[in-house]
């Protein structure tokens, strides 16, 4: 056995991980980076850049399929070879997992150890078999992993979740996605756009992240109108036989039961901490019911112990950007060790990459207060520059405070979507007014006018309150924690 006694050892080389490693060597502390996985990141791996080549070469071929009402009208049928479109998903992906790879090994070896690390005791480690590490301070950076229902693994190899989905090397002809949230959503569109048979599968009609029922009643019936869509279908029966899936299912509306047959069944069922290899039953730590570690959201400190919890692993924001900021937060503040300093939280922003796109910002639906706010909608269906474009679909809410006029939030789908998000959270960061907001410049003819219908919207709704329905003490403690 060899010891090892660096100032920090960082547990996980992702995003969240690389990002501590790199912050806690700014602080001038020793740092030892631990992974005992593949490196290259969720989001180049498995996530954000592969599906997103996915879904481009869905986009593609949808484009394609849909000219004629513009008068360009394509000879013959458009062919998706599914052979070339895994092949420039995985040479692509490949590529971006080699930018983080080749910065990786561009960290001196002797700050890095290529094998898993579990706890043996508070602050101390043992890494592989021949390692034991005993740092000053420790940040969790493990990131998550797809969560699986237990009966479905008796699907065996017909159970696939979205990592395998991108070691295919062929499209498969029948698919059931089941979980209508982010990436159940993105890959579900993409397969079908594809030429892919697939039904979604969803319960309780969620649709993405959205909390606003009106935005949900209109993506359950935009994206129901393109394919197969049980938002809230009561699933029976999944079982196997020989190398299909049999799943029997029951739809509000329709009594009797359906019975379909697909080649797999995809799991887009959430994610859950990585934590089950680290043995933190011997780490001191204070678990949730979960047994993920207690920690400050604002510091990502465990209680009172110098050990930090940074990236998708503490499931607050699961999105790239905000593991880049966490693990910032956590590098610096293992590497200041015992100065600890609440880190850098953007407004929120997410989008969904489907078509339409969905996107939030600021504060959600479900956040509100009721009656302290305002709503603006605009619906894309005659919005100039959405209708040119053929792209006419999708409904926005922008939500306004009451008190001061402040833009909230928003939660919409429509065209062009992960742009519009962007100036939205930038809004909310800068804590403009809806008055403050429609003073600024809107080019013709652009997307972005359907926003401003919205903001004029709610700033009419505004214009209309009563000094009684202003004067709301709850309005007013809701409107100081929106500062």
């Amino acid at each position: 056995m060899k010891t090892l006694t660096p100032d920090v050892a960082i547990i996980g080389a992702g995003t969240a991980g690389l990002a501590a490693y790199r912050a806690a060597k700014a602080a001038g502390a020793s740092a030892l980076l631990i992974e005992g996985g593949q490196h290259g990141t969720t989001c180049a791996r498995v996530g954000c850049m592969p599906s997103k080549l996915l879904i481009a070469a869905a986009e593609a071929a949808h484009a394609a399929q849909h000219t004629a009402p513009f008068g360009v009208h394509v000879d013959g049928a458009v062919r998706v070879d599914g052979r070339e479109v895994m092949d420039r998903v995985k040479r692509e992906r490949d590529r971006f997992v080699g930018f983080v790879v080749d910065s990786v090994l561009k960290i001196p070896a002797e700050d890095r150890i290529e094998a898993f690390a579990k706890f043996t005791a508070p602050m101390e480690l043992l890494v592989g078999e021949d390692t034991v590490v005993k740092p000053g301070r420790i940040v969790i950076a493990t990131g998550s992993a797809p969560a699986v229902p237990p009966p479905w693994r008796a699907l065996g190899d017909r159970l696939v979740v979205n990592d395998d989905v991108f070691a295919w090397d062929d499209l498969p002809r029948r698919v059931a996605v089941f979980g209508p949230g982010v990436i159940g959503l993105e890959l579900g569109q993409a397969l079908h756009r594809l030429g892919v048979q697939m039904r979604l599968f969803g319960k309780g009609r969620r649709i993405g992240p959205l909390s606003d029922e009106a935005i949900i009643d209109a993506a359950a019936a935009i994206f129901g109108a393109e394919f197969p869509l049980s938002a809230d279908a009561d699933v029976t029966d999944i079982h196997r036989e020989g190398d299909e899936v049999v799943i029997t299912y029951v739809e509000p509306g329709r009594p009797e039961p359906v019975t379909e047959r697909y080649d797999y069944l995809l799991a887009a069922t959430g994610r859950r901490p990585n934590v089950g290899k680290l043995a933190l039953e011997n780490s001191g730590l204070e678990l949730d019911k979960t047994g993920v570690p207690l920690f400050d959201p604002a510091t990502l400190q465990c209680g009172s112990h110098p050990v930090f919890l940074a990236g998708d692993v503490n499931n607050i924001v699961p999105l790239l950007h905000e593991a880049a900021d966490e693990g910032k937060t956590a590098g610096h503040n293992a590497g200041h060790w015992p100065e600890v300093t609440a880190g850098l939280r953007r407004a929120p922003i997410s989008v969904v990459f489907s078509e339409p796109q969905i996107a939030m910002a600021g504060k959600r639906f479900a956040e509100l207060e009721p009656g302290c706010f305002v709503t603006g909608t605009v619906d894309f269906a005659d919005q100039g520059r959405s209708r040119v474009m053929l792209k006419n679909a999708g409904l926005m809410h922008v939500y306004a405070d009451v008190r001061s006029g402040r833009f909230l939030g928003a939660e919409w789908l429509g065209p062009r979507a992960e742009n519009i998000a962007h100036l939205l959270a930038w809004a909310v960061q800068q804590q403009l007014t809806v008055a403050q907001m429609l003073d600024m410049p809107f080019y013709h003819p652009v997307v972005e006018e359907g926003l401003r219908t919205a903001l004029r919207d709610a700033a009419a709704k505004l214009a209309r309150l009563t000094p009684e329905q202003v004067e709301c003490a709850q309005c007013e403690d809701k409107a100081s924690d929106a500062n």
